[in-house]
Protein backbone atom coordinates (compact mmCIF):
# COMPACT_ATOMS: atom_id res chain seq x y z
CA UNK A 1 0.00 0.00 0.00
CA UNK A 2 2.54 2.47 0.47
CA UNK A 3 4.59 1.53 -2.13
CA UNK A 4 1.69 2.28 -4.47
CA UNK A 5 1.14 6.06 -3.04
CA UNK A 6 4.58 6.24 -2.89
CA UNK A 7 4.31 5.47 -7.16
CA UNK A 8 1.35 7.88 -7.09
CA UNK A 9 2.69 10.97 -5.62
CA UNK A 10 6.29 10.92 -7.89
CA UNK A 11 4.60 12.45 -10.65
CA UNK A 12 2.78 14.79 -8.56
CA UNK A 13 6.33 16.04 -7.13
CA UNK A 14 8.40 16.02 -10.31
CA UNK A 15 5.94 18.11 -11.89
CA UNK A 16 5.67 20.47 -8.91
CA UNK A 17 9.30 21.00 -9.14
CA UNK A 18 8.66 21.27 -13.18
CA UNK A 19 5.63 24.21 -12.52
CA UNK A 20 7.93 25.61 -10.01
CA UNK A 21 10.90 26.22 -12.26
CA UNK A 22 8.92 27.24 -15.31
CA UNK A 23 6.86 29.95 -12.67
CA UNK A 24 10.23 31.44 -11.53
CA UNK A 25 12.10 31.65 -14.88
CA UNK A 26 8.45 33.92 -15.97
CA UNK A 27 8.96 36.04 -12.74
CA UNK A 28 12.53 36.88 -13.71
CA UNK A 29 12.48 37.59 -17.18
CA UNK A 30 9.48 39.52 -16.45
CA UNK A 31 10.87 41.91 -13.68
CA UNK A 32 14.16 41.49 -14.24
CA UNK A 33 15.40 40.57 -10.38
CA UNK A 34 18.19 39.10 -11.57
CA UNK A 35 19.73 41.81 -13.35
CA UNK A 36 18.90 44.28 -10.29
CA UNK A 37 20.53 42.10 -8.03
CA UNK A 38 23.59 41.57 -10.43
CA UNK A 39 23.96 45.62 -10.70
CA UNK A 40 27.06 45.94 -12.31
CA UNK A 41 28.57 42.25 -12.28
CA UNK A 42 28.81 41.12 -15.80
CA UNK A 43 26.01 38.40 -17.32
CA UNK A 44 25.77 36.19 -20.15
CA UNK A 45 23.24 35.27 -22.02
CA UNK A 46 24.07 31.94 -22.91
CA UNK A 47 21.29 28.94 -23.91
CA UNK A 48 18.55 31.40 -23.72
CA UNK A 49 19.76 31.43 -20.23
CA UNK A 50 20.57 34.95 -18.43
CA UNK A 51 23.04 34.42 -15.78
CA UNK A 52 25.37 36.23 -13.40
CA UNK A 53 28.94 34.25 -14.54
CA UNK A 54 31.85 35.79 -16.26
CA UNK A 55 34.86 33.84 -17.75
CA UNK A 56 38.01 35.92 -16.47
CA UNK A 57 40.38 33.25 -18.01
CA UNK A 58 39.87 30.63 -20.09
CA UNK A 59 40.08 28.27 -17.32
CA UNK A 60 38.68 30.32 -14.32
CA UNK A 61 34.79 30.74 -14.15
CA UNK A 62 33.27 33.37 -11.94
CA UNK A 63 29.50 33.85 -10.83
CA UNK A 64 27.16 33.96 -8.02
CA UNK A 65 25.53 30.98 -5.93
CA UNK A 66 23.53 28.47 -7.89
CA UNK A 67 20.60 28.50 -6.31
CA UNK A 68 17.64 26.95 -5.84
CA UNK A 69 13.65 27.24 -5.18
CA UNK A 70 12.39 30.56 -4.26
CA UNK A 71 16.15 31.84 -4.05
CA UNK A 72 16.37 31.38 -7.48
CA UNK A 73 14.23 34.31 -8.69
CA UNK A 74 17.65 36.73 -7.72
CA UNK A 75 20.01 34.38 -8.39
CA UNK A 76 21.24 31.90 -10.96
CA UNK A 77 19.05 28.94 -10.69
CA UNK A 78 21.28 25.97 -10.18
CA UNK A 79 19.50 23.74 -13.14
CA UNK A 80 20.41 26.54 -15.78
CA UNK A 81 24.03 26.93 -14.21
CA UNK A 82 24.40 23.64 -14.62
CA UNK A 83 23.17 23.12 -18.48
CA UNK A 84 25.37 25.55 -19.59
CA UNK A 85 28.52 23.92 -17.78
CA UNK A 86 27.31 20.83 -19.17
CA UNK A 87 27.11 22.22 -22.74
CA UNK A 88 30.19 23.78 -22.52
CA UNK A 89 32.28 21.65 -20.37
CA UNK A 90 31.01 18.75 -19.57
CA UNK A 91 33.15 16.58 -17.85
CA UNK A 92 35.72 18.84 -17.29
CA UNK A 93 34.47 21.56 -14.49
CA UNK A 94 34.80 21.43 -10.73
CA UNK A 95 32.74 23.74 -8.54
CA UNK A 96 34.86 26.24 -5.68
CA UNK A 97 31.98 27.48 -3.01
CA UNK A 98 33.03 29.82 -1.14
CA UNK A 99 29.97 30.49 1.01
CA UNK A 100 29.60 29.32 5.03
CA UNK A 101 26.22 30.66 4.69
CA UNK A 102 24.66 28.27 1.90
CA UNK A 103 25.40 25.18 0.58
CA UNK A 104 23.57 22.69 -1.91
CA UNK A 105 24.14 18.93 -2.58
CA UNK A 106 27.55 18.02 -4.43
CA UNK A 107 25.82 15.19 -6.25
CA UNK A 108 23.66 17.67 -8.26
CA UNK A 109 27.27 19.17 -10.07
CA UNK A 110 28.52 15.05 -10.00
CA UNK A 111 30.56 15.03 -6.66
CA UNK A 112 32.67 17.81 -7.97
CA UNK A 113 32.48 20.13 -5.54
CA UNK A 114 34.83 22.33 -2.56
CA UNK A 115 34.25 23.83 0.02
CA UNK A 116 36.40 27.33 1.16
CA UNK A 117 34.06 28.96 3.26
CA UNK A 118 34.75 32.33 4.95
CA UNK A 119 32.37 34.77 6.08
CA UNK A 120 30.67 37.41 3.52
CA UNK A 121 32.38 40.77 2.86
CA UNK A 122 35.53 39.08 5.44
CA UNK A 123 38.91 37.42 4.57
CA UNK A 124 40.16 33.69 4.75
CA UNK A 125 43.20 32.66 6.64
CA UNK A 126 46.09 32.33 4.54
CA UNK A 127 46.38 28.37 4.48
CA UNK A 128 43.08 28.48 3.09
CA UNK A 129 44.39 30.57 -0.16
CA UNK A 130 47.37 28.09 -0.50
CA UNK A 131 44.52 24.68 0.50
CA UNK A 132 42.57 26.60 -2.58
CA UNK A 133 45.42 27.28 -4.71
CA UNK A 134 47.05 24.11 -4.64
CA UNK A 135 43.61 22.39 -5.50
CA UNK A 136 42.96 24.39 -8.94
CA UNK A 137 46.28 23.94 -9.77
CA UNK A 138 45.89 20.24 -9.43
CA UNK A 139 42.81 20.53 -11.38
CA UNK A 140 44.09 22.19 -14.39
CA UNK A 141 46.94 20.39 -14.44
CA UNK A 142 44.61 17.25 -14.87
CA UNK A 143 43.32 17.82 -17.78
CA UNK A 144 43.59 21.16 -20.01
CA UNK A 145 40.21 21.07 -20.89
CA UNK A 146 39.50 21.03 -17.39
CA UNK A 147 38.03 25.17 -15.91
CA UNK A 148 37.62 26.10 -12.09
CA UNK A 149 34.15 27.37 -11.57
CA UNK A 150 34.25 29.73 -8.03
CA UNK A 151 31.23 31.14 -6.60
CA UNK A 152 30.69 32.58 -3.11
CA UNK A 153 27.00 34.40 -2.96
CA UNK A 154 27.06 37.21 -5.09
CA UNK A 155 30.25 35.85 -6.92
CA UNK A 156 32.14 39.39 -6.30
CA UNK A 157 34.11 40.17 -3.34
CA UNK A 158 34.97 36.55 -2.30
CA UNK A 159 35.14 35.08 -5.03
CA UNK A 160 37.53 37.94 -6.38
CA UNK A 161 39.94 37.67 -3.48
CA UNK A 162 40.22 34.02 -4.30
CA UNK A 163 40.23 33.78 -7.92
CA UNK A 164 43.16 36.79 -7.86
CA UNK A 165 45.13 34.63 -5.18
CA UNK A 166 45.60 31.98 -7.73
CA UNK A 167 46.78 34.50 -10.49
CA UNK A 168 49.28 35.77 -8.51
CA UNK A 169 49.96 31.98 -7.41
CA UNK A 170 50.18 31.64 -11.22
CA UNK A 171 52.93 34.80 -11.56
CA UNK A 172 50.49 37.69 -11.99
CA UNK A 173 51.48 40.65 -9.33
CA UNK A 174 48.46 41.13 -7.16
CA UNK A 175 48.01 44.70 -9.26
CA UNK A 176 47.32 43.08 -12.21
CA UNK A 177 45.07 40.60 -10.77
CA UNK A 178 42.99 42.88 -9.43
CA UNK A 179 42.35 44.72 -12.25
CA UNK A 180 41.96 41.30 -14.69
CA UNK A 181 39.41 40.50 -12.18
CA UNK A 182 37.88 44.31 -12.10
CA UNK A 183 37.34 44.25 -15.80
CA UNK A 184 36.28 40.49 -16.47
CA UNK A 185 33.72 40.60 -13.65
CA UNK A 186 32.26 44.46 -13.74
CA UNK A 187 31.21 46.84 -16.25
CA UNK A 188 32.47 49.76 -13.69
CA UNK A 189 35.97 48.18 -13.26
CA UNK A 190 34.84 47.88 -9.34
CA UNK A 191 35.67 44.59 -8.70
CA UNK A 192 37.63 43.56 -5.28
CA UNK A 193 36.55 46.86 -3.51
CA UNK A 194 36.59 46.08 0.18
CA UNK A 195 40.30 47.24 1.32
CA UNK A 196 41.21 44.16 3.59
CA UNK A 197 40.15 41.38 0.77
CA UNK A 198 42.06 43.48 -1.44
CA UNK A 199 44.85 43.50 0.96
CA UNK A 200 44.95 39.98 1.59
CA UNK A 201 45.51 39.44 -1.62
CA UNK A 202 48.72 42.05 -0.99
CA UNK A 203 50.14 39.73 1.78
CA UNK A 204 49.60 36.56 -0.33
CA UNK A 205 51.72 38.37 -3.06
CA UNK A 206 54.85 39.05 -0.39
CA UNK A 207 54.61 34.74 0.59
CA UNK A 208 55.24 33.97 -3.32
CA UNK A 209 58.18 33.04 -5.10
CA UNK A 210 58.74 31.92 -8.08
CA UNK A 211 61.51 29.61 -9.30
CA UNK A 212 63.66 31.07 -12.36
CA UNK A 213 63.66 28.84 -15.37
CA UNK A 214 60.81 26.75 -13.89
CA UNK A 215 58.53 25.04 -16.34
CA UNK A 216 54.92 27.50 -16.18
CA UNK A 217 57.08 29.34 -12.97
CA UNK A 218 56.10 27.17 -10.07
CA UNK A 219 55.50 29.20 -7.26
CA UNK A 220 56.56 28.44 -3.78
CA UNK A 221 54.90 29.32 -0.66
CA UNK A 222 56.66 30.03 2.65
CA UNK A 223 53.83 31.17 4.70
CA UNK A 224 54.76 33.45 8.24
CA UNK A 225 55.10 31.64 11.40
CA UNK A 226 52.32 32.69 13.63
CA UNK A 227 53.00 35.89 15.11
CA UNK A 228 51.53 37.15 18.71
CA UNK A 229 51.16 40.75 19.21
CA UNK A 230 50.19 42.88 22.15
CA UNK A 231 47.31 45.93 20.82
CA UNK A 232 48.34 48.51 23.48
CA UNK A 233 46.57 51.12 22.26
CA UNK A 234 43.32 52.37 19.40
CA UNK A 235 43.27 55.98 18.53
CA UNK A 236 41.17 57.60 16.13
CA UNK A 237 42.58 61.07 14.43
CA UNK A 238 40.11 63.60 13.57
CA UNK A 239 36.86 62.81 14.46
CA UNK A 240 33.47 64.91 14.42
CA UNK A 241 30.13 64.62 15.81
CA UNK A 242 30.82 62.07 17.98
CA UNK A 243 32.91 62.04 21.78
CA UNK A 244 33.00 57.95 21.80
CA UNK A 245 33.43 55.26 19.64
CA UNK A 246 32.76 51.03 20.72
CA UNK A 247 34.80 48.40 19.17
CA UNK A 248 35.08 44.70 19.61
CA UNK A 249 38.65 43.14 18.74
CA UNK A 250 38.04 39.30 17.18
CA UNK A 251 40.54 36.69 16.25
CA UNK A 252 39.98 33.79 13.57
CA UNK A 253 39.77 30.62 15.45
CA UNK A 254 41.00 27.25 14.42
CA UNK A 255 38.86 24.45 14.49
CA UNK A 256 40.57 21.27 14.34
CA UNK A 257 39.25 19.51 11.40
CA UNK A 258 37.86 22.56 9.84
CA UNK A 259 38.72 24.66 7.06
CA UNK A 260 36.16 27.45 8.37
CA UNK A 261 37.64 29.32 10.99
CA UNK A 262 34.92 31.72 12.93
CA UNK A 263 35.33 34.90 14.77
CA UNK A 264 36.06 35.19 18.17
CA UNK A 265 35.50 37.69 20.32
CA UNK A 266 38.53 38.50 22.44
CA UNK A 267 38.00 41.44 24.01
CA UNK A 268 35.42 44.99 23.68
CA UNK A 269 35.70 48.93 25.03
CA UNK A 270 35.45 52.21 24.09
CA UNK A 271 37.12 55.15 22.77
CA UNK A 272 36.72 58.38 24.00
CA UNK A 273 37.78 61.74 23.29
CA UNK A 274 41.37 62.75 24.69
CA UNK A 275 41.42 65.88 26.93
CA UNK A 276 44.09 67.77 28.17
CA UNK A 277 45.61 66.12 31.03
CA UNK A 278 44.61 62.33 30.11
CA UNK A 279 47.49 61.83 27.52
CA UNK A 280 50.44 59.74 28.55
CA UNK A 281 53.78 61.13 29.57
CA UNK A 282 56.12 58.13 29.39
CA UNK A 283 56.35 58.51 25.50
CA UNK A 284 57.75 55.09 25.01
CA UNK A 285 60.49 54.89 22.59
CA UNK A 286 58.45 52.38 20.40
CA UNK A 287 55.77 54.78 19.57
CA UNK A 288 59.01 56.45 16.97
CA UNK A 289 57.91 53.89 14.28
CA UNK A 290 58.28 56.01 11.10
CA UNK A 291 61.44 53.47 9.89
CA UNK A 292 61.74 51.10 6.98
CA UNK A 293 63.92 48.49 5.76
CA UNK A 294 65.77 49.16 2.65
CA UNK A 295 67.01 45.58 0.61
CA UNK A 296 69.74 45.00 2.68
CA UNK A 297 67.54 45.16 5.54
CA UNK A 298 69.35 48.39 7.24
CA UNK A 299 66.62 50.50 8.99
CA UNK A 300 66.43 53.88 7.81
CA UNK A 301 64.16 57.10 7.76
CA UNK A 302 61.05 56.93 5.71
CA UNK A 303 61.02 59.41 2.24
CA UNK A 304 57.34 59.56 3.04
CA UNK A 305 55.83 60.33 6.67
CA UNK A 306 52.49 58.09 7.51
CA UNK A 307 49.15 59.98 7.73
CA UNK A 308 49.84 60.90 11.33
CA UNK A 309 53.25 62.00 12.68
CA UNK A 310 54.47 60.49 15.92
CA UNK A 311 55.85 62.54 18.29
CA UNK A 312 57.85 62.15 21.52
CA UNK A 313 55.64 63.94 23.50
CA UNK A 314 51.79 63.02 21.96
CA UNK A 315 49.84 66.42 23.49
CA UNK A 316 51.12 68.44 20.10
CA UNK A 317 49.61 65.82 17.99
CA UNK A 318 45.95 65.25 19.88
CA UNK A 319 45.34 68.42 20.34
CA UNK A 320 45.30 69.25 16.53
CA UNK A 321 42.56 67.61 15.88
CA UNK A 322 39.85 65.61 18.19
CA UNK A 323 40.87 62.00 18.64
CA UNK A 324 39.15 59.39 20.48
CA UNK A 325 41.55 56.97 22.01
CA UNK A 326 41.34 54.15 24.02
CA UNK A 327 44.61 52.92 25.91
CA UNK A 328 44.96 49.50 27.60
CA UNK A 329 45.96 49.13 31.05
CA UNK A 330 46.56 45.54 30.15
CA UNK A 331 47.65 44.47 27.10
CA UNK A 332 45.21 42.78 24.49
CA UNK A 333 46.99 39.39 23.11
CA UNK A 334 46.30 39.20 19.40
CA UNK A 335 47.59 36.72 17.39
CA UNK A 336 47.16 35.89 12.97
CA UNK A 337 43.89 37.37 12.02
CA UNK A 338 42.03 39.56 13.58
CA UNK A 339 39.12 41.83 12.96
CA UNK A 340 38.36 45.10 14.37
CA UNK A 341 34.63 46.32 14.25
CA UNK A 342 33.94 49.87 15.41
CA UNK A 343 30.47 50.42 16.04
CA UNK A 344 28.47 53.78 17.69
CA UNK A 345 26.88 52.17 19.93
CA UNK A 346 27.72 48.68 21.94
CA UNK A 347 24.99 47.56 21.01
CA UNK A 348 24.31 48.57 17.21
CA UNK A 349 24.98 51.11 14.74
CA UNK A 350 28.47 50.01 12.87
CA UNK A 351 30.56 52.11 11.74
CA UNK A 352 33.62 50.75 9.77
CA UNK A 353 35.68 47.42 10.36
CA UNK A 354 39.12 46.45 8.99
CA UNK A 355 40.80 42.71 9.18
CA UNK A 356 44.41 42.58 9.07
CA UNK A 357 47.33 39.88 10.09
CA UNK A 358 49.96 40.22 13.06
CA UNK A 359 52.82 38.76 11.05
CA UNK A 360 52.50 41.58 8.65
CA UNK A 361 52.75 44.60 11.02
CA UNK A 362 55.28 46.45 11.09
CA UNK A 363 57.51 49.22 13.18
CA UNK A 364 54.30 48.71 15.52
CA UNK A 365 51.67 50.96 13.72
CA UNK A 366 49.28 49.98 11.65
CA UNK A 367 47.12 53.41 10.24
CA UNK A 368 44.54 52.92 7.52
CA UNK A 369 42.83 56.03 6.39
CA UNK A 370 38.58 55.89 5.45
CA UNK A 371 40.01 54.40 2.09
CA UNK A 372 41.52 51.77 3.71
CA UNK A 373 38.19 50.66 6.33
CA UNK A 374 36.02 47.86 4.90
CA UNK A 375 32.29 49.30 4.62
CA UNK A 376 32.17 53.02 5.46
CA UNK A 377 28.87 53.77 5.06
CA UNK A 378 26.99 57.03 5.89
CA UNK A 379 27.40 56.70 9.72
CA UNK A 380 30.97 55.95 9.58
CA UNK A 381 31.59 58.83 6.97
CA UNK A 382 30.05 61.41 8.90
CA UNK A 383 32.32 61.21 11.90
CA UNK A 384 35.41 61.62 10.20
CA UNK A 385 37.02 64.25 9.33
CA UNK A 386 39.27 65.00 6.63
CA UNK A 387 42.83 63.78 7.88
CA UNK A 388 40.54 60.79 9.66
CA UNK A 389 42.80 57.84 10.74
CA UNK A 390 42.64 55.25 12.24
CA UNK A 391 45.92 53.73 14.45
CA UNK A 392 46.41 50.82 16.27
CA UNK A 393 49.54 50.65 17.95
CA UNK A 394 51.00 47.20 19.36
CA UNK A 395 54.33 46.14 21.19
CA UNK A 396 56.83 43.64 20.16
CA UNK A 397 56.44 41.04 18.55
CA UNK A 398 56.07 37.68 20.07
CA UNK A 399 56.93 39.43 23.75
CA UNK A 400 56.40 36.68 26.42
CA UNK A 401 56.50 39.01 29.72
CA UNK A 402 54.51 41.65 30.68
CA UNK A 403 53.80 44.99 29.92
CA UNK A 404 55.64 47.89 31.80
CA UNK A 405 55.34 51.63 30.91
CA UNK A 406 58.56 52.17 31.39
CA UNK A 407 61.06 53.01 28.42
CA UNK A 408 63.19 50.07 27.74
CA UNK A 409 65.82 49.18 25.18
CA UNK A 410 64.32 46.58 24.15
CA UNK A 411 61.28 48.77 22.88
CA UNK A 412 63.19 50.48 20.63
CA UNK A 413 63.06 47.83 17.72
CA UNK A 414 60.31 45.67 17.92
CA UNK A 415 60.81 44.51 14.18
CA UNK A 416 63.21 41.93 15.41
CA UNK A 417 64.16 39.14 12.91
CA UNK A 418 62.88 35.94 14.76
CA UNK A 419 59.38 37.78 14.41
CA UNK A 420 59.98 38.13 10.26
CA UNK A 421 61.15 34.05 9.84
CA UNK A 422 58.89 32.07 7.12
CA UNK A 423 58.46 28.65 7.28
Amino acid sequence: MGIRLSKQEQPRKIEYHSLQNHLINYVTKSFCLRNLVSRKRRRMLIQGYDLDMSYITDHLLAMSFPAQRMRAMYRNPLWQVKSVLDMRHYGHYKIYNLCIEESYDPSLFYGRVENYPFDDNHVPQLEMIKAFCESVSAWHSADPKNIAVVHCMAGKGRTGLMVCAYLVYNGMSAEEALQLYAHRRTTNNEGVSIPSQRRYVGYWESVLSFLRGAANGRSIVKLPQPCSRELRRIRLYDTVNIDSVYFVVSEMQEIPGELYRPAVEVFRSCCRSVKKGFERTDSLRYYLSFMQSDKDGKKREAKKSNVVVQMDTESPVIYHKTCLDCHFQKPVQVTGDVRVIFFQKMNGGRLFYACFNTAFIKSSVLQLTVRELDKVGSKGKSICGPAFCLELLFGPANVKHSFSTTPSSEFVDDDDDSSNDWS
